[in-house]
């Protein structure tokens, strides 16, 4: 089943994350809205090496026409920022600890942080994968508040259980989990439980 997703990224580190979730989005052949704050694209070229130019997810997922959707942070109209848009829900990937506060405040600054308050007040399923350590009092409060509004707090800490050998296997834990709340199939990781397991 098709649906829209909206997929943000913020200035926290992990944005292999996010290109790992888009990469599987598409290739399950679901439209993703995508939203990069200004803060993300100083993180890809730190961490990737890659600097995100205006159409530079466009031009590296050609082989999913029409699928890709990007919006500026600043790009009021676009459909993410009401309630009568078209989005089955939306993921924060990463997602910093600023972003979390704005969000669990209501604010709407930028197009993410819209779009957020968006899919909250329509009931929508809004994943945040919060990528910061230690945790203080005031991001603890803000998680509670968010997971009492309906939004699913998922900390990008990988198991070890599927026995990973490399970072994308780490990487790949935590997008399953992503994939799996938003009900879309995939084949990143073993199941819990497999028949023969002890």
């Amino acid at each position: 089943m098709n649906k829209t997703i909206t997929l943000a990224i913020s200035g926290a580190s992990g944005v292999r994350y996010s290109l790992r979730l888009l990469e599987c989005l598409l290739r399950a052949e679901q439209t993703v809205y995508l939203v990069v704050s200004a803060a993300a694209k100083a993180v890809f070229k730190l961490e990737e090496g890659i600097d995100i130019t205006e159409d530079y997810f466009e031009k590296q997922c050609m082989d999913y026409p029409g699928k890709l959707i990007g919006f500026s942070d600043k790009q009021w109209t676009a459909p993410i920022a009401s309630g009568s848009g078209i989005s089955d829900a939306m993921v924060v990937c990463p997602c910093s600890s600023s972003t979390l506060a704005a969000i669990a405040h209501g604010m709407s600054d930028n197009l993410l942080e819209r779009a957020a308050d968006v899919t909250l007040k329509e009931r929508k399923p809004l994943i945040l994968v919060h990528r910061e350590t230690p945790l203080s009092a005031i991001h603890l409060e803000n998680m509670l508040k968010l997971t009492n509004m309906g939004a699913v707090i998922m900390p990008a800490s990988p198991g070890f259980y599927q026995q990973p050998q490399d970072i994308k296997d780490l990487v790949d834990f935590i997008v399953a989990r992503v994939l799996d709340h938003l009900t879309i199939p995939h084949e990143l990781l073993p199941r819990w439980g497999r028949e023969g397991d002890v």
